[in-house]
């Protein structure tokens, strides 16, 4: 019999981050990487301002593999999400997307997502990479007494996003699809420069533009026959970091800082996404139901957006105060405006604090209080 070790077990050696199949692509670009909840992601290729600055006035190329892809299909596909999510999906028509929530019993926000309905019996859900297994194992086990299939379809999609305004242009080139039909927040099946496709007017910029769902194998040739396709209107690739300033400046909540199990939709403002009039019921409803009374009385806090009278760049759990010094919020994002051209963040503070325009708040900067003006958001709207 072995003596057992006075040795120290030695921790197992951490998994490494997945790499996308534009891996190669990034590296050869030059692209910063980092390890983004999982994945080794392209942050930068240069100059993250200028990367912000294309996407806000030419386009911009985004790899955004790393997000979670799961399919439901089967008989009672939109009942099981009935059940499963706040929103209504059994009545969303084929060809059309929906932002949409899954929640807890107790209405905190598991994940924000994006589900598209391909055809009468199949949907595929997008989810944030930080929390796909999460969703795949809430929805499917919310989904086990319904005639409904979920699939882990995350190695089976590549997904890149083209957005800017001159987005539409350089893709109406390289597609036989008919994107002057194609709405907000709806997709159809088609080729992309020779790829295979599935085409959605979505994204997380505040700009117009495309998502494209392909297979892995064929994500390089797209890649390259989209830089290919645009650099005469001035596509350049981006990385995560100026997808975060973009999405900051059009007042899109990120998971993790804005949304988070802690906080309902309703508390976040975003109460419309939950549909209390669908047939079925559905996790979460009597909790926010409460929720939405709350909101509609006096809600304890609400998300607002501060611009800053100075220079200094508030940042994520930085407290907000009022005249008095007074502790009356949190900074849940924050980050130089490149569009505006100084600091903004996005906080939830004191609802007798949260008018635009009210006077005295301060964010506590390592000590030092510095003066921001509450405003409405979003910071930044493009214009239709």
């Amino acid at each position: 019999m072995t003596e057992p070790s006075n040795e120290p077990l030695s921790a197992p050696p951490a998994a490494s981050p997945r790499r996308t199949a534009l891996d190669a692509v990034h590296r050869a670009l030059g692209a910063t990487m980092t390890d983004f909840a999982g994945w080794d992601m392209p942050l930068r290729y240069g100059s993250e301002r200028d990367e912000h600055q294309a996407v806000r006035n030419r386009a911009g190329l985004f790899d955004l593999s790393h997000m979670g892809e799961i399919t439901v299909t089967g008989p009672q596909a939109g009942q099981a999400l009935d059940h499963a999510l706040v929103g209504h999906l059994s009545a969303l028509a084929v060809g059309k997307a929906r932002y949409t929530m899954v929640c807890a019993p107790d209405g905190g926000i598991l994940d924000d997502l994006i589900v598209y309905r391909l055809a009468e019996q199949r949907y595929l859900i997008v989810a944030n990479a930080s929390n796909a297994q999460t969703v795949l194992d809430t929805v499917a086990l919310r989904a086990a007494d319904f005639d409904a299939q979920v699939t882990d379809d995350r190695d089976a999609y590549s997904l890149l996003a083209i957005q800017g305004p001159a987005a539409p242009g350089i893709l109406s080139a390289l597609t036989d699809a008919d994107l002057a039909g194609l709405r907000y927040y709806a997709g159809l099946p088609g080729t992309v420069a020779g790829v295979s496709s599935l085409i959605a007017r979505t994204g997380y910029t505040g700009e117009d533009g495309f998502e494209l769902f392909v297979a892995p194998a064929d994500a390089e040739r797209l890649w390259q026959g989209l830089l290919a396709g645009g650099a005469d209107a001035g596509l350049v690739p981006c990385g995560l970091s100026c997808r975060d300033t973009l999405r900051l400046e059009a007042g899109m909540p990120l998971y993790g800082h804005e949304l988070t199990a802690k906080v309902t939709p309703f508390d976040a403002g975003l109460g419309r996404v939950v549909k209390f009039d669908k047939p079925s019921d559905f996790v979460g409803r009597e909790a926010l139901t409460a929720a939405a009374a709350r909101a509609a009385d006096v809600p304890p806090r609400k998300l607002v957006g501060l611009v800053a009278e100075g220079r200094r760049v508030p940042r994520a759990g930085y407290a907000v105060t009022d005249a008095s010094g007074a502790l009356i919020g949190e900074v849940t994002s924050g980050a130089p405006s490149p569009t505006l051209g100084v600091p903004i963040a996005m906080a939830y503070v004191d609802a007798d604090h949260a008018a635009p325009g009210t006077e005295g708040v301060a964010v506590d900067i390592r000590g030092s209080r510095e003066p921001y003006r509450v405003v409405a958001l979003p910071f930044y709207q493009r214009e239709r």
